[in-house]
């Protein structure tokens, strides 16, 4: 029985303390893409979800590399998910001995990591995704409408 080579590390990061959807808002940002694209994109981003991010990414790097000895340039996320964790409940104190409710929404980020260079299906991928975009030539046929008469004939 051949044993396939590992070619995918995640990062887990649980109870972040912040909403899913504004962290959903940098996680979609970034899916797909490679490690110092997303580097580069989360240092830029000026969102508070975007330090927990990058810090789970460093994490994957780091799993990437102690675990399979791949280098970061290889590194692609191929998939980047955010679920909503507890929610934690408060009390607030207000007059006369009411109290208000104060929730605080918690989040769990997942971010796998894939090495492509251990991958031969991305590379076959990759490889064809760069010959299908052709530049191709979008020059407009210069069409004078003040002078051919077109537009302010009318009278």
């Amino acid at each position: 029985m051949l044993k396939k080579k590992k070619t995918e590390v995640y990062a887990l990061g649980e109870h972040i303390s912040m909403s899913a959807d504004k962290a959903r808002r940098v996680i979609n940002q970034i899916r797909g893409r490679s490690y110092e694209e997303t580097l580069m994109i989360l240092e830029l981003m000026p969102y508070r979800a975007c330090y927990p991010i990058l810090k789970l990414i460093y994490s994957a790097a780091a799993n990437a590399s102690y675990n399979m000895g791949s280098s970061e340039a290889n590194l692609v996320i191929s998939k980047a998910e955010v679920n909503g964790g507890t929610t934690v409940k408060k009390l607030k104190p207000r007059a006369r001995g009411r109290s208000f409710p104060i929730k605080r929404s918690t989040c769990h980020i997942t971010i796998v990591m894939k090495d492509i260079s251990l991958d031969d299906e991305y590379v076959e991928m990759y490889s064809l995704k760069k010959t299908r975009w052709k530049k191709k030539s979008t020059a407009m046929p210069y069409r004078d409408m003040y002078n051919s008469g077109g537009l302010w004939d009318k009278k």
